[in-house]
C-alpha cells in the first residue's frame, strides 16, 4: 500500500509546537476519522511487541548512534522502545489517561541517552522513525479493512505528526537539562582533581583515573605556571591579598597537554560512564533553568592560535595555576624559558615557572615550586623561570632570614642620604650584572670607569665587606636581592 502521508523523520529536524488532539470534532468527517484511528490503534496495541521487534531493527540499520547502544544491550533498548510505543500507542486511544505517562517515558529516554552520550539528533531521529513506522501501520491496518477509510485519515494526520513532535520537544528539553546537570558534575569533579594534585594531597591510588579522566599519563614531565597580577602602587609580591589573577595566553602547542576526551561522562559501547570520582565530594546539580553560558567554566585556559592546546587551570586564593605538559628532554633548559617567552600577558602581570617534576603525583612540589618563583617577580610584573633565578628563591623562601641579611649587610648605608644610598646600591647591583667588570658597568650606568670603581671602595669602606672575597660578594648579592624583593 502507498504510503498516504510521506514520511516525515526524514525531513523534520527541529521541533514544534504541538496540541493534544482535539476534544471536540469539527465535522462529522473528524468524527469517522477518529474512529477509524481508534480501530487501527488499538490492532497496533495488540501487536506491540512485533512492532518493537522492527523498530530495533531500523535503528540499528539507520541510526549508527543507536546501534553501539543496542550492540551492547539489546534488550535495555527493547525494554524501552516497547514502552514508549505503548504509550504513545496507548495516548492515540485514550489521550487524557497516557499524556502524562508518555511525556515523563519521553523525559526519561531523553535523560537515559544524554547520560550514555548518545547524540541528540539521533535521538530525535529514532522517535521520528518510530512515528512515521506508527503512521504507516495505521494507514496499512484501516487499507486492510476498508480501503475507503484510508482517506479519512487525512483528517488526524496533522494531530498524530503533532504528538510526534510535541515528544520530540520533550525529549530534546529533558536531554539538554541532563546534558549540562552532566557537564556541571563532569567539570566539578575534574576541578577537584586538578585542586588535589596541586595541593598534593591527592591518593596514589587515584591517580590512573586522574590521569584518565584528564588525558595526562601518569608518569609524564610537568611544570606548573603560577599567574597573579598587581595594582598600581602595590609594594610588592609579599601582600597576602592579590587582585583577580589574569590567565595569559600560551602559543606553544608542545609544552601544553593535548585536548583529550575525558572518560567521565562519555558513551563506552553505549553504556552510561558517569561513575564518581573515588574521594570526590556528593555534588547536586543545578536547576532545570540553568543555562549552559551559566555552568562554571572549565578549568582551562584562554585558546591559543588554532592548532594550539590549551593548558589545565586551577584558580587559587591568591593565583592561577596553569598545569604544563613538558616534552622535551629530561634536563633541557631551554623548555621552561620557551614557556616563558610564549607568554602573553598585559602588563603588571607576574607569572612565576616552577622547575620540572616527574609524574602526576609530584604536581603538589610543583605548585609550591611555581609559588616561590612568582614570589621572586619584580613588584612591576615580568615572568620568572625558578631554575633561572635560584639565588632570588632562596631569599623568599625564608623572608625573615633575607630581612635579616639585608639589615646586616647593608644596613650601614642607612646613614647616607637616601639619594646617595640609591646611587651606591645601583651602582653595586650594575657591577655585579656586568660579571665584576668595572668598564661594562660604567657604560650601563652613563659615567666613567673610575667612578663605578670610587663607589665601589666607599661601600666596602662603610659596610666592611670586600667585593673581591668570594664569600662577601655571595652575601652582598643576596642582600640586594631580598632588598628588592622583600621591600626591606
Amino acid at each position: 500500500m502507498p504510503q498516504l502521508v510521506r514520511p516525515r523523520f526524514a525531513v523534520l529536524h527541529g521541533t514544534h509546537p504541538a496540541a493534544p488532539l482535539p476534544q471536540r470534532f469539527r465535522s462529522l468527517a473528524d468524527r469517522e476519522a477518529v474512529e477509524v484511528l481508534h480501530r487501527a490503534a488499538r490492532v497496533l496495541a495488540a501487536s506491540l511487541p512485533a512492532l518493537t521487534d522492527r523498530l530495533v531493527e531500523a535503528l540499528y540499520e539507520q541510526e549508527p548512534g543507536y546501534r553501539a547502544a543496542i550492540d551492547a544491550d539489546r534488550s535495555e533498548v527493547w525494554q524501552e522502545v516497547h514502552h514508549s510505543l505503548r504509550h504513545n500507542v496507548g495516548s492515540l486511544l485514550q489521550p487524557k489517561e497516557f499524556r502524562d505517562a508518555a511525556h515523563r517515558t519521553s523525559r526519561w529516554i531523553g535523560e537515559i541517552r544524554a547520560g550514555q552520550g548518545v547524540p541528540l539528533d539521533a535521538v530525535l531521529h529514532a522517535f521520528r522513525m518510530g512515528g512515521a513506522m506508527v503512521w504507516q501501520d495505521l494507514v496499512d491496518e484501516t487499507a486492510r479493512r476498508d480501503p475507503d477509510d484510508v482517506r479519512l485519515l487525512v483528517h488526524v494526520a496533522a494531530d498524530v505528526w503533532n504528538f510526534v513532535d510535541e515528544h520530540c520537544g520533550i525529549v530534546a528539553d529533558a536531554y539538554r537539562q541532563a546534558e549540562r546537570r552532566l557537564t556541571w558534575q563532569r567539570e566539578n569533579r575534574q576541578r577537584l582533581v586538578i585542586a588535589a594534585l596541586l595541593d598534593g594531597t591527592a591518593r596514589i591510588a587515584d591517580l590512573s583515573d586522574a590521569a584518565a579522566m584528564l588525558g595526562l599519563p601518569e608518569q609524564g614531565r610537568y611544570a606548573v605556571l603560577a599567574v597573579a597580577s598587581v595594582r598600581r602602587g602595590d609594594p610588592g609580591p609579599v601582600r597576602q591579598s592579590q587582585p583577580e589573577p589574569v590567565r595569559p595566553l600560551l602559543n606553544l602547542p608542545s609544552a601544553l597537554p593535548q585536548p583529550h576526551e575525558p572518560r567521565y561522562g562519555r558513551a563506552e559501547a553505549g553504556v552510561a560512564t558517569e561513575a564518581p570520582l573515588p574521594g570526590a565530594a556528593p555534588e547536586g546539580p543545578p536547576g532545570p533553568d540553568v543555562r549552559v553560558a551559566e555552568a562554571p567554566a572549565p578549568y582551562a585556559g584562554p585558546a591559543g592560535p588554532p592548532g594550539t592546546a590549551a593548558p589545565l587551570w586551577h584558580t587559587g586564593p591568591d593565583a592561577e595555576f596553569a598545569i604544563l605538559r613538558l616534552t622535551g628532554e629530561p634536563g633541557d633548559p631551554g623548555e621552561l624559558h620557551a614557556i616563558a617567552a610564549a607568554l602573553d600577558a598585559p602588563d603588571g602581570t607576574r607569572a612565576g615557572i616552577g622547575s620540572a617534576v616527574d609524574g602526576l603525583a609530584a604536581l603538589g612540589d610543583a605548585r609550591r615550586l611555581a609559588e616561590t618563583a612568582l614570589r621572586a617577580c619584580p613588584a612591576s610584573g615580568g615572568t620568572v623561570v625558578l631554575d633561572e633565578h635560584l639565588p632570588d628563591a632562596l631569599v623568599v623562601s625564608s623572608p625573615a632570614l633575607g630581612s635579616a641579611l639585608a639589615a646586616r649587610v647593608l644596613g650601614p648605608l642607612d646613614r647616607l642620604d637616601p639619594a646617595d644610598r640609591n646611587v651606591i646600591l645601583e651602582t653595586l647591583t650594575a657591577w655585579l650584572d656586568a660579571d665584576g667588570s668595572a668598564q661594562r658597568a660604567a657604560a650601563r650606568l652613563y659615567c666613567h670607569r673610575n667612578t663605578v670603581l670610587n663607589r665601589l671602595r666607599r661601600f666596602e669602606q662603610l659596610t666592611g665587606r670586600c667585593l673581591t672575597r668570594p664569600r662577601d660578594a655571595v652575601e652582598v648579592s643576596l642582600a640586594l636581592a631580598a632588598r628588592r624583593l622583600l621591600g626591606t
